[in-house]
């Protein structure tokens, strides 16, 4: 599928060379994307990546057993670690509702765009349609004075010029306007030839101006997914810091206030015991939704998930390096449909993309190879991944379930590789993957796409 070209050719959308100097190239800093509220299962400080959370001085062991016994000393310790507790959650808590009010930014701000690009698309429409009606308008005046100065025995040499050889329509209507007699023999033509030909400009300059918007507006998209994904690795890291250290925190506090026999030691074994319960409970927990996402996955290639597999299995071959990005049958498509609606409010009535109905955790594979440029949480799309695929297309794979990234921002793909899994977080009414595919920043209709690459959407 090529639109590349006819979007350059009617100027009304983004070409190739307009988008290289307007795009604005997002940092390949490797971090772990924020998914909602703490969905990743690999921590951003634990890789050593991503922004620095609240920084803090925290206590040792030592300290405690040293403050414990002084009572000043305890007194001071208790007042700084409940200090300490609270700073952490209220970090925790301020950035993730700032990454959450610049992802719902973001998601505004594309809207916006596309918005402005299906307006300036309608205008230059709407323009060329004019000039259209105004050249066909000229040619006829153009025939008629031909015909009108033949019957009169004037020169036969202005039967080539009024048949339509002058070089546009507003050419011809500046010579014919001269000829007093054209004019006054054929006023109706002559006037819708000019409306129209006046109309074509001003719907012309409408559409620029359309078009300067629309430009604005997918700089401020781009800079507002930036902005939403720094945050979402901003809050992550918070995340990782309150789970790497209030455990032990809450434990010095218990055990500075603690007036029993019960040792710092013991509070120390308990939180060490602790960690190792919740190593094996994720240990078993992953275990379990791998085993979930692969029934899942067999039911919808057998048939099932959702309702019926319908146009082959999730990650199936096609062409170009292209592959099927999840199983399950396309219960909803591109274009016009109803809004849905959910806890967060609802969906505009606009659906741009394709929605493959199919198990929770079933498997979302990349549809083609390329590099992670968003990977959070949105209102609108919920757990949300983006990846640029290279030659102005990018992929779109919304409704992650909590738990289900398998990569992160900044991660290079191959296609076919597992990268989240099937949910219903945002405004969605069910398990489902709603895929989409931009091209030059504006979503398209999937579906010949990949029909395209020789994948079975039916």
């Amino acid at each position: 599928m090529n639109e590349a070209g006819s979007a350059e050719d009617c100027g009304c959308a983004p070409s190739p060379r307009e988008l290289r100097t307007l795009k604005n190239p997002v940092s390949r800093r490797m971090a772990i994307g924020f998914g909602g509220l703490g969905v990743l299962g690999i921590g951003a400080l634990a890789l050593g990546l991503g922004p620095a959370a609240f920084a803090a001085d925290y206590p040792s062991w030592d300290d405690v057993q040293n403050a414990k016994n002084n009572e000043a000393a305890k007194a001071s310790e208790i007042t700084r670690i409940e200090g300490l507790i609270a700073a952490l959650q209220a970090d925790v808590a301020a950035k993730q509702a700032e990454a959450q009010r610049l992802a719902d930014e973001y998601v505004a701000a594309q809207i916006a765009y596309e918005t402005a690009v299906d307006k300036a698309n309608a205008l230059q429409s709407q323009a060329d349609a004019e000039s259209a009606r105004a050249t066909a308008t000229a040619q006829k005046l153009g025939r008629l004075a031909a015909q009108q100065y033949r019957n009169g025995g004037d020169d036969a040499a202005l039967e080539l010029f009024f048949s339509g050889s002058a070089a546009s329509a507003d050419d011809l209507l500046a010579k014919l306007g001269t000829m007093d007699r054209v004019v006054a023999a054929n006023k109706g033509v002559y006037a819708d030839a000019v409306s129209a030909r006046n109309n074509a400009q001003n719907l012309s300059n409408l559409a620029q101006a359309a078009r300067d918007e629309r430009d604005r507006l997918q700089q401020e998209a781009q800079q507002k997914m930036v902005a939403a994904q720094d945050a979402a690795q901003a809050a992550q890291a918070a995340l990782d810091a309150q789970t790497q250290n209030l455990g032990t925190l809450q434990a010095q506090l218990a055990a500075l206030k603690d007036e029993t026999a019960k040792t710092v030691a013991d509070y120390e074994a308990g939180v060490e015991a602790a960690r190792q319960a919740e190593i094996a409970r994720q240990a078993a927990l992953a275990e379990e939704r791998r085993r979930a996402a692969e029934e899942a996955a067999n039911n919808a290639n057998n048939g099932g998930g959702g309702g019926g597999g319908g146009g082959g299995g999730g990650g199936q071959a096609g062409t170009g390096g292209w592959v099927r990005p999840a199983s399950g049958y396309i219960s909803s498509w591109f274009g016009a449909r109803g809004s849905v609606c959910g806890a967060n409010g609802c969906t505009s009535s606009g659906h741009r993309g394709i929605d493959f109905a199919t198990g929770c955790w079933s498997p979302i594979y990349a549809a083609a190879s390329g590099t992670v440029i968003f990977a959070a949480y949105t209102s609108d799309w919920g757990n949300y991944i983006k990846i640029d695929n290279g030659g102005g297309i990018v992929t779109g794979y919304a409704h992650i379930v909590n738990g289900g990234f398998n990569v992160g921002y900044g991660q290079w793909v191959n296609a076919g590789d597992v990268i989240a899994y099937v949910g219903a977080t945002g405004l969605a009414d069910g398990c489902h993957l709603h895929f989409e595919v931009y091209q030059w920043g504006t979503r398209i209709d999937p579906a010949p796409v990949l029909l395209d690459h020789g994948i079975n959407v039916y």
